[in-house]
């Protein structure tokens, strides 16, 4: 049973992004929660329980509803996320529903351009085969390259989920691409689920 506040929290995002999607409120392309869907949210929870996770990447937070989606699961553990965004007024809007949901404590926003945060961390030994679970919600133009930067940052048997993977459609070719280029590499195994919006879901293998 998901507590009072983080339900509160995830209801009126998952409202808002009803009306945004159904364009019912008009809102600046770059101001978009562009969110996952419920179902998605349910699934990440479940992932992350089944793994025990401890510790979490996600590349894109936008306002933070995925975000609240996995902190739910994760701080029964103890857990730790951090989460990538380089748009200062959805980063404004997600620690004020971190703080409303009161997960604040297991989230740690790392402000930016993806790119460059993920090249940095993955010099340092210390995200070597770090992360439990990986959540990719980002621009599709960078998606091979984040995926590359972090495989790497993954523990073994870890988890990396890339959204996006059938809608919306203007971005499948490419992110058919992005999925062939995944099941060349030997070290993972990998499937696409019509889950919401597509989800790649990858097992690192060794």
């Amino acid at each position: 049973m998901v507590n009072e506040s983080i339900s509160e929290v995830l209801d009126r995002l998952e409202n808002q992004s009803k009306l945004e999607k159904t364009r019912k409120v008009e809102v600046a392309s770059e101001d978009r929660m562009l969110a996952i869907t419920k179902e998605t949210g349910e699934l990440f929870n479940m992932i992350l329980r089944l793994k025990n996770a401890k510790n979490m990447l996600e590349v894109g937070t936008s306002t933070g509803y995925s975000t609240i989606w996995c902190a739910e699961a994760i701080q029964e553990n103890s857990g730790k996320i951090i989460t990538i965004e380089k748009n200062q007024k959805k980063i404004h809007r997600a620690n004020k529903n971190f703080q409303d949901a009161k997960v604040s404590d297991s989230i740690t926003i790392s402000e930016g351009e993806a790119i460059q945060i993920l090249s940095k961390m993955s010099t340092q030994n210390t995200f070597n085969g770090y992360f439990d679970f990986v959540l990719i919600d980002a621009d599709k133009e960078n998606v091979i390259k984040y995926f590359d930067l972090i495989l790497p940052m993954v523990a073994i048997e870890g988890v990396i989920v890339t959204d996006n993977m059938l809608y919306p459609e203007k971005y499948r070719e490419s992110m058919k691409i992005f999925s062939e280029h995944i099941k060349k590499n030997p070290n993972v195994r990998t499937i696409t689920s019509p889950i919401g919006n597509g989800e790649e879901i990858t097992i690192r293998l060794k």
